[in-house]
């Protein structure tokens, strides 16, 4: 195996860690949808999901996930928004 070849399987064993834990944080009561964290620990698990899926030519898997970080992205961009409007500026 090369060190790409590795890098590649890391990649996709610390997305899948990363999407599990998250679920089982939110599932626990630990994290909620509006946390962060939570969103941080998807859009970065997807993440390492597409880049495996792609290497290995799994589409659709890919796809999916490219889509999950999408979806993190907009959550974390509309929980900045919310901090942001919650401090006035004089």
């Amino acid at each position: 195996m090369t060190g790409l070849n590795l890098f590649i399987e890391v990649a996709g064993w610390i997305g899948a860690v990363l999407i599990l834990l998250a679920y089982l944080f939110l599932s626990m009561g630990k994290l909620t949808g509006r946390s962060a964290v939570y969103q941080w620990m998807n859009v970065v698990g997807a993440a390492g999901f597409t880049l495996n899926g792609w290497w290995h030519g799994a589409l659709p898997s890919a796809a999916l996930n490219v889509i999950w970080m999408l979806i993190g992205g907009v959550a974390l961009w509309r929980i900045a928004q919310r901090k942001g409007s919650s401090t006035s500026a004089m």
